[in-house]
């Protein structure tokens, strides 16, 4: 007795293009997070004239945009409306230059790197081991958080002028960080994990309001809000542990469930 042939699988319906009003807010949105571009030259251009509360400033303009550009690329749905602009090429390059090199530039203008051969060997630290964190392609999990030390030299740049590190407590900071983009750490992704998500994206605006506040009261920052500022710092690494013990347990978990 013969066997029935299967039916033929229905074709996907085909998509519908989006509006030229999609494609622009696409475009518009592509645009926003070019901006960074600018603003890190506008850093470095800061730094070299000596105005490290304007460089700061702009620094946290740079965070806002970096912050808010990833929701808004969503929900314009730019890969569709786009699909031949490569918008996460862009977002590192930007944030290379924003999150990276012009904190390098900002930290040797005001003398917190040494002199030098030490101090352009250590500039070249985080400038080097950043070039190989944003090339990776798991840079970014698939359970959307950072493998290894995300770059947050503009943090650290903050923190070591704010505070005013001294050179030897900076330069451990920036062996070691270093080092920790190579560590398969994975660090929180405040506006795409899962886990925490809203207390993170809370914690994180509170985080850049005390920014702001050490910004006004730089260079005489009080206590307090430098203790609240530096709270968000040891919960964000809290919470990145706990997600790399728990991508742990789940790797042993599968290499124990037989095939």
């Amino acid at each position: 007795m013969g066997t029935s042939s299967p039916m033929p699988e229905a074709p996907a319906p085909p998509t519908a293009p989006l509006s030229r009003g999609a494609r622009l807010a696409a475009a518009a949105v592509h645009v926003y997070t070019a901006l960074g571009s600018v603003l890190a030259f506008l850093i470095v251009i800061a730094a070299v004239d000596g105005d490290v509360e304007a460089a700061l400033w702009l620094g946290l303009v740079a965070l806002v945009i970096d912050g808010t550009d990833g929701m808004l690329a969503r929900r314009a749905r730019v890969k569709q409306a786009i699909p031949w602009f490569d918008g996460a090429l862009l977002d590192n390059i930007v944030d290379y230059l924003t999150y990276v090199f012009a904190p390098v530039v900002l930290l040797w203008t005001t003398g917190h790197l040494p002199e030098g051969l030490p101090g352009w060997l250590l500039a070249s630290l985080p400038l080097l081991a950043s070039c190989y964190q944003f090339c990776r392609v798991d840079a970014k999990t698939d359970d959307h958080t950072f493998l290894g030390f995300p770059s947050y030299w503009n943090v650290v740049a903050f923190y070591a002028i704010v505070l005013d590190a001294s050179q030897p407590v900076l330069a451990a900071f920036l062996v070691v960080f270093s080092i920790l983009v190579f560590v398969p750490i994975r660090f929180l992704y405040p506006s795409r994990s899962g886990t925490l998500r809203t207390l993170s994206l809370v914690l994180s605006a509170v985080w850049a309001v005390t920014y702001a506040v050490l910004l006004v009261q730089y260079p005489d920052p009080h206590p307090l809000v430098a203790v609240a500022s530096l709270a968000y710092v040891v919960y964000y690494w809290g919470v990145s542990f706990y997600l790399t013990a728990v991508a742990a347990r789940r790797r042993r978990q599968a290499e124990r469930t037989p095939a």
